[in-house]
């Protein structure tokens, strides 16, 4: 159910109304009769409550393991190399409204203030805080921002600041959810003044990136890429790209937007490995995957890492270092060959341009040969990487504002394996029925059932996470 869900963008709502309506849907349900139940809401929200709370006490995700195992059955069946791999990532904002620090601060308040109200009337507070709790209770934090001048909202947030410090300090309350939340963003948002006495807020540049945006979601980050800020998730994509023949879908990698590219690209790379049938020789990734690190781990794997480009602006100065161990150092502008001299007992090098001196270390030198290497690869090569944002499209093709329907890295997880399993199932119909198409004719029976039995293997292992999660009884099963 939650397969047919993402694949075609459904509300809740919707989806039951076809499960229990559209023939189509309940035919692929396996439900072939009118009076074969649809499992109820309750147990459907259930069974994802508790795959959240496996993960969350195991460390392991169901629905990429499930993912995995799928993808590497679909890997052996039709063949998939796996030689040559490309990624890219997308960045997803969570369902989360966009709030101010002031905004942050009185609603994080006032969630815990209403998990502990009955707490708070039993206990000493002065009227003034009193008042404030009434009024953090009564309405929202947009609209006292949305009524009051940029001073008034600096001086409430340094009254929330005091308030929280109380409340924090008097009510060390398990009862509320909200609790260790609130003393999170204290300590991101406020610090002690010099005289350890009085709380004051700190400065934003103080406030760092991975600090709680909101409370209805603390997992996300904040980034701004280029002018786009998002608070959310990055995912990852790696997917196979050897030739005319099946490629698929290896994983997605979901995490924090604040999360470098660069991060994940070995793990893509030892992911794909446990699935496809071939040993991973090319790697196709745009500029931003490129550190040393990476750079070590392909040596040591024995792939290439093919980039576009390198990050940053374009060198003046081009560095080459001969077996001899002399450095070879060109002017980019006028092509003049410069002299240079190596520094003692240090790994360094220095020219004189003008009445100046430039140096150069061992790592500008590498990066100029990185930089030599990718200006040889023929772009017919290079271009091989660019479809991959074909499937980053698709991915995320129900959400074209990049804001996802989830809240929590848990849920965005499960959202993007799901998603990525429909994206290679749909790939894997096209490839059985491309031929047939192109004749104008129908397909064997045998492959239609090949498919059916991929997509019937696949709903075994669904089930098997089902069962991993304890939820249903057998009266009710989801599958």
């Amino acid at each position: 159910m939650m397969v047919l869900k993402e694949a075609n963008g459904w509300s809740d709502e919707q989806l039951f109304e076809n499960c229990r309506f559209n023939l189509l849907v309940r035919s692929a349900l396996g439900l072939m009769n009118m009076d074969d139940a649809v499992p109820v809401e309750s147990t459907y929200y259930l069974f994802r409550k508790r795959i959240v709370e496996y993960e969350k006490s195991e460390k392991i995700n169901l629905f990429e393991k499930t993912f995995a195992s799928v993808t590497k059955g679909q890997a052996t069946d039709f063949e998939v190399s796996g030689k040559s791999i490309r990624m890219d990532s997308k960045l997803l904002g969570s369902n989360i409204a966009w709030l101010s620090r002031y905004e942050l601060i009185h609603e994080t308040l006032r969630l815990v203030c209403q998990d502990i109200k009955e707490i708070l009337a039993n206990h000493f507070l002065t009227t003034s805080q009193k008042q404030m709790i009434e009024n953090l209770l009564k309405e929202t934090g947009n609209k006292v921002v949305y009524r009051s001048t940029s001073a008034e909202v600096k001086t409430k947030m340094q009254e929330l600041g005091l308030l929280a410090y109380t409340v924090i300090e008097l009510y060390n309350s398990p009862s509320s959810k909200h609790y260790e939340t609130l003393k999170r963003i204290f300590s991101e948002q406020f610090k002690m003044d010099d005289d350890g006495k009085t709380i004051i807020s700190r400065n934003k540049e103080e406030i760092s990136a991975d600090s709680i945006q909101s409370p209805h979601d603390t997992d996300c980050h904040y980034r701004n890429k280029d002018g786009n800020q998002i608070k959310g998730y990055s995912m990852n994509v790696t997917e196979s790209c050897d030739g005319e023949s099946l490629n698929l879908i290896s994983g997605v990698d979901v995490r924090v937007v604040s999360t470098a590219d660069n991060d994940f690209l070995q793990n893509g790379v030892n992911g794909t490995k446990e699935l496809f049938t071939e040993t991973v020789k090319n790697i196709h990734t745009d500029g931003a995957y490129h550190s040393t690190d990476n750079q070590q781990f392909c040596k040591n794997e024995n792939a290439d890492l093919l980039i576009n480009a390198i990050q940053g602006a374009k060198a003046r100065f081009d560095l080459e270092k001969k077996e001899e161990g002399e450095l070879t150092v060109t002017d980019t502008h006028n092509g003049e060959i410069i002299p240079a001299t190596k520094l003692k007992n240090k790994d360094k090098w220095r020219i004189k341009v003008g009445i100046t001196y430039k140096y150069f270390t061992a790592k500008a030198i590498t990066a100029s040969a990185l930089k030599r290497k990718i200006a040889a690869i023929p772009q017919e090569v290079l271009n091989i990487r660019n479809n991959v944002e074909a499937t980053i499209f698709q991915l995320g093709y129900h959400y074209p504002n990049d804001k996802t329907r989830y809240r929590g890295l848990i849920k965005h997880k499960m959202w993007a394996n799901i998603r990525c399993m429909w994206v290679n199932f749909v790939r894997i119909a096209n490839y059985l029925t491309k031929p047939f198409i192109k004749n104008h004719s129908c397909p064997h029976p045998a492959l239609i059932m090949t498919l059916i039995m991929h997509v019937l293997a696949s709903m075994m292992d669904l089930k098997f996470l089902f069962c991993q999660t304890n939820s249903m009884t057998s009266k009710n099963q989801l599958f």
